[in-house]
């Protein structure tokens, strides 16, 4: 995207007499990790966000009622689909400020579709489940910071599956097949289990590869922090559909 270029160490003013091959290194390394940083507490921010909302809405009885007996739910969830594509296609033209804007508003707005969806299963499953995608978040976004092996043709391979199973979902609302069901759900795992490693190497290659305004770095972490929200966030709800359990 238009937002990324090669970096230019050289070019730092302050530094322009201590252009070492360690130096340089150091100086790559410590703007990968603050950029890094930014990344993981915008998209904690985000599922913070989510959190709160979706508590509130839960212990709302009116709200639940409302989303449960009318076509609204399906309008935010038109909305935030909206804001995702506004997010990634007008990130360019807007500021900072306007981009995490948007993105509280749309972690918001997932929080209060969600909230349906985790009334249905125990609190005590709820919890287990996200320690489960926690821990295997971290393991993945670890691999994938550290690994050399470029994993490009990974995250390829994994957009390409999660169109093959949005249309499996879409046509299986149809022939409500509990085999097409079971496979897509184990497939969506491993599809964004994937996906954490692959967008984890690409969030550390914008850190190495970007130099600019601080501006067009805050915006360039959006949208590295929302790609990583929604991993997250799929990852947990499929293995819902695996360790949930519902209430009776």
């Amino acid at each position: 995207m238009g937002l990324i270029r090669l970096r230019k160490v050289r070019n730092c003013g302050m530094y322009r007499d201590m252009e070492t091959p360690t130096h340089a290194t150091s100086l790559v390394h410590l703007s990968v990790n603050r950029f890094v940083v930014s990344v993981y507490g915008w998209m904690t921010v985000g599922l913070v966000v989510s959190a709160l909302v979706a508590s509130m809405v839960l212990q709302s009885l009116p709200l639940m009622r409302l989303l449960f007996g009318s076509p609204i739910l399906f309008v935010l969830l038109i909305a935030e689909l909206g804001l995702v594509v506004y997010l990634s296609t007008r990130i360019e033209k807007m500021s900072s400020i306007r981009a995490k804007t948007a993105f509280v508003l749309y972690a918001g707005l997932n929080g209060i579709t969600l909230a349906p969806l985790l009334f249905i299963y125990t609190g005590a499953s709820l919890a287990s489940t996200f320690m489960i995608t926690a821990g295997t978040f971290c393991i993945m976004a670890m691999y994938g910071y550290t690994t050399k092996k470029d994993l490009t043709s990974v995250g390829s391979l994994a957009l390409m599956a999660l169109l093959g199973i949005i249309l499996a979902s879409v046509v299986n609302i149809f022939i409500r097949s509990s085999a097409i069901e079971q496979t897509v759900t184990y497939l969506g795992v491993a599809i964004f289990v994937g996906l954490i490693a692959y967008d984890s190497q690409r969030i550390k290659k914008m850190g190495e590869m970007y130099a600019g305004d601080s501006e067009g770095y805050a915006k360039l972490a959006i949208i590295g922090a929302l790609a990583i929200y929604l991993d997250l966030i799929n990852l947990f709800l499929f293995l819902l559909r695996i360790f949930g359990r519902k209430r009776n």
